[in-house]
């Protein structure tokens, strides 16, 4: 987990939003316990704090997809970042 905070509430809101536009089964997995990648609760009771290690496991028609927007919102850290936390204040501010 990228996210400074881990995945609480926020990010977790944004993954199941980005979930939710796949046709494809998602699963999010810690420690062998796979949960739905579509349900808010579901992910929030993984306890994912920084540092642990998820894997992701997506099955069906656009599972490539779902996997690689996924990849990329968790190498982003979900945008909580400090240095794009930081951008986003600069592209408000001015």
């Amino acid at each position: 987990m990228n996210n400074s905070q881990g995945l609480h509430a926020r990010p977790a809101h944004a993954l199941v939003n980005l979930t939710s536009q796949y046709d494809c089964d998602i699963e999010i997995i810690r420690d062998g316990e796979a949960v739905d990648g579509k349900s808010i609760l579901a992910i929030l009771t993984l306890g994912a704090e920084q540092g642990i290690q998820l894997t992701l496991r997506a099955t069906g028609r656009d599972a490539d997809d779902a996997l690689e927007a996924l990849e990329e919102q968790f190498a982003k850290g979900f945008g909580e970042n400090g240095d794009e936390a930081q951008e986003q204040e600069s592209q408000t501010s001015g």
